[in-house]
């Protein structure tokens, strides 16, 4: 995403209950086979990291690399 807001979907699956990570991945209708092979990490590797609710900075930055997004946009 080219500017650094959250979409009303994103916020809305969060308000819901979902993870920050979980939301912007189904946001972006990619699966989690599909994110760990761009963060060079296995399935059930990522599928972990999607349920924290705040993971570590690095993780993040990894993450929104994988989604096209900014770390501070997983940040709710």
């Amino acid at each position: 995403m080219e500017n650094h807001l959250i979409p009303h979907e994103v916020v809305s699956r969060i308000v819901d209950g979902a993870p920050p990570v979980r939301a912007w991945r189904e946001h972006l209708n990619l699966t989690q086979d599909e994110v760990a092979r761009r963060m060079g990490i296995s399935q059930p590797a990522f599928a972990q990291q999607e349920t924290v609710a705040k993971p570590r900075k690095a993780t993040r930055e990894k993450i929104a690399a994988a989604f096209g997004i900014t770390a501070n946009q997983l940040e709710l």
